[in-house]
């Protein structure tokens, strides 16, 4: 099978609530190889549910992938199928990683890792009812005396998986302490399909570090992104050898956090855009000093006046 992600390519990572078309186009325009959707339920896909086929519009112009989530082969089949045709992505990632409670309680998400032979299973049946590639994204392992991730990549690989993303900590960690990188090693030493390392890559000097430490096939950033999609451009230039450029004034910065609150508008309209700018611009304007004053305005952000007034006054009085 061809390979998929270009060598060394960085991923944006599937963030449900975070990784929609808005946020998945900027960071494409910034250099990330490939964009993710959130993820979806395969169940609610089937059921025909409207609101989780709005979630899966791809991306032009840059590898996109659909994520999908369930612990039943059959409806997961179905499911990939659904959201292929719904949004046309080049290829189908199944989440085996969500840690919170309402997905591992039904057996979905990192719930996947107690069971590899049923990991196997769904992604035998997803292969078999796709004609694109399809990727695994888990963690390490469900807690620190069960860190099976070797023994689930060996399974998604000999079901068909075409690549398989692994974040270096377990469920139980959620996203506390240092991401495990050791382990990411371990299981490119032990598979043959690519291998792509997740968990703590928030600068350009810590993706080449990443890099050196696991030999993975890529790289997949997650929160380190959030306000900061000019990471990708920095770790693109140090993976390259090329001078690490710096992110640009605060006044641009912003220029984009409105073109991204702007397709979000488009994208879900002005409520619903305007509501989850709230969290947008707070990350856009951290570790800016003195800007107190501006994330309160922000969190009472109701409609796109709003947006442009508080936009324009950041940039006059931050800068």
């Amino acid at each position: 099978m061809k390979q998929l992600f270009p060598p060394r390519g960085v991923i944006l990572a599937p963030m449900a609530g975070v990784t929609d078309f808005a946020f998945r186009e900027v960071c494409a325009g910034l250099g990330a190889c490939a964009t993710v959707t959130e993820m979806v339920s395969a169940k609610a896909l089937c059921y025909g549910d409207k609101k989780t086929a709005s979630l899966l519009r791809r991306n032009e112009g840059v590898l996109c992938g659909a994520q999908i989530f369930g612990c039943d082969p059959e409806f997961m089949a179905r499911g990939a199928q659904l959201a292929l045709a719904l949004s046309g992505c080049d290829y189908i990632d199944i989440n085996m990683g969500c840690p919170m409670p309402k997905i591992v309680n039904n057996g979905e998400g990192s719930a996947l890792m107690k069971d590899p032979a049923l990991a196997g299973r769904i992604v035998r049946a997803v292969c078999d009812a796709v004609s694109v590639p399809v990727t695994v994204k888990t963690r390490k392992g469900w807690d620190k005396s069960h860190m099976n991730v070797v023994e689930l990549a060996k399974a998604v690989q000999d079901n068909g998986a075409a690549a398989i993303a692994v974040h270096g900590r377990t469920k139980t960690m959620l996203y506390s302490g240092a991401a495990d990188w050791d382990i990411i090693a371990q299981v490119k030493r032990t598979v043959s399909i690519p291998v792509i390392a997740n968990g703590d890559i928030v600068s350009a000097e810590a993706a080449v570090r990443c890099l050196d430490r696991t030999g993975a096939d890529a790289l997949m950033v997650g929160r380190g992104a959030f306000g900061d999609p000019w990471l990708f451009a920095q770790i693109r230039a140090a993976l390259e050898g090329l001078p690490v450029p710096e992110r640009p004034p605060l006044a641009e910065r912003m220029e984009l956090a409105l073109r991204q609150i702007e397709l979000a508008r488009e994208d879900k309209g002005e409520h619903i855009a305007c509501l989850e700018a709230r969290k947008q611009l707070a990350w856009y304007l951290r570790g800016v000093p003195f800007s107190n004053y501006y994330k309160q305005q922000i969190s009472k952000i109701a409609g796109m006046e709003d947006v442009y007034r508080t936009i324009r006054g950041i940039q006059r009085d931050l800068e």
